[in-house]
């Protein structure tokens, strides 16, 4: 029997405020932001313009001293491929599959760092974790954190990481 996701729509909620505000900056041309009283400038967000270019991103990711250091999986090979539907990127545990949906409405909206780093954080669940823990539990959201602060920035991971706690996600 499979842990409920009771953190789901709470992960989801944060990650929509998080796009969103990457995606005004971007629109804005000024990457300065008010965050609780703090000015902070946002980092550039990765955009991709291929699944091909998604799996070489990954690979990279994965590849990365630090990462493989500290989580045990990064030394599975995971393989992108498109998908059918364009209502969300999803991670498949049995295949190390990252599946991304290309286009929807005309956009690329899941072809982002942060939707990747979001995949990439489930692929890097413990093996033997996956039958223990929600799949956006704690555990996740710490990961999810860890990877945005090491590979986007620290202030993206603090914009992460306050989108969470302000939608009731919590953390290990």
């Amino acid at each position: 029997m499979s842990v409920r996701d009771i953190q789901r729509a709470k992960v989801y909620d944060a990650e929509r405020l998080v796009r969103g505000m990457f995606d005004r900056a971007d629109r804005a041309g000024s990457r300065t932001v008010e965050l609780y009283g703090s000015r902070i400038t946002l980092p550039i967000e990765r955009r991709f313009a291929s699944v091909a270019s998604v799996q070489v991103y990954a690979d990279k990711v994965l590849a990365l001293n630090w990462v493989r250091a500290q989580w045990d999986r990064a030394s599975v090979p995971l393989r992108v491929r498109s998908r059918a539907g364009a209502a969300a990127a999803h991670y498949e545990v049995a295949d190390a599959v990252l599946a991304v949906p290309l286009h929807t409405g005309g956009t690329a909206w899941a072809l982002r760092e942060l939707v990747v780093l979001h995949e990439l954080a489930h692929h890097l669940e413990p093996a033997t974790a996956t039958a223990t823990v929600a799949p956006h539990g704690p555990e996740f959201c710490t990961r999810y954190v860890e990877l945005v602060d090491g590979v986007i920035g620290p202030e993206a991971a603090l914009v992460l990481r306050t989108s969470l706690l302000g939608c009731g996600a919590r953390f290990c």
